[in-house]
């Protein structure tokens, strides 16, 4: 016959139960917004490399560096919002 063992290992006793807080949510919404921009910089600069135009070049490297620098959500949404738009709107 087996015994049921007297040890239960649970997530709060490993430490794992932790709620996504307000500093844990920041920093997953940076990281998606970072991987987002980051990713349309890629595209950005992939296509600007091929056209041999410069608009896009320049903001697919930038869209790819913004993330590392900014640390504030909204301020990273603004800019990479901006640098998305100005290969519309700028035509070198």
């Amino acid at each position: 016959m087996l015994r049921p063992t007297t040890h239960r290992y649970t997530l709060a006793a490993c430490g794992l139960d932790r709620r996504i807080t307000g500093a844990s949510a920041l920093n997953q919404s940076l990281l998606l917004w970072g991987l987002l921009f980051g990713s349309l910089g890629l595209g950005f600069f992939v296509y600007g490399k091929r056209q041999k135009a410069v608009v896009p070049l320049l903001c697919g490297l930038a869209l790819m560096i913004v993330p590392y620098f900014v640390s504030s959500s909204l301020l990273l949404v603004i800019v990479g919002s901006a640098l998305v738009a100005v290969p519309y709107f700028v035509r070198l």
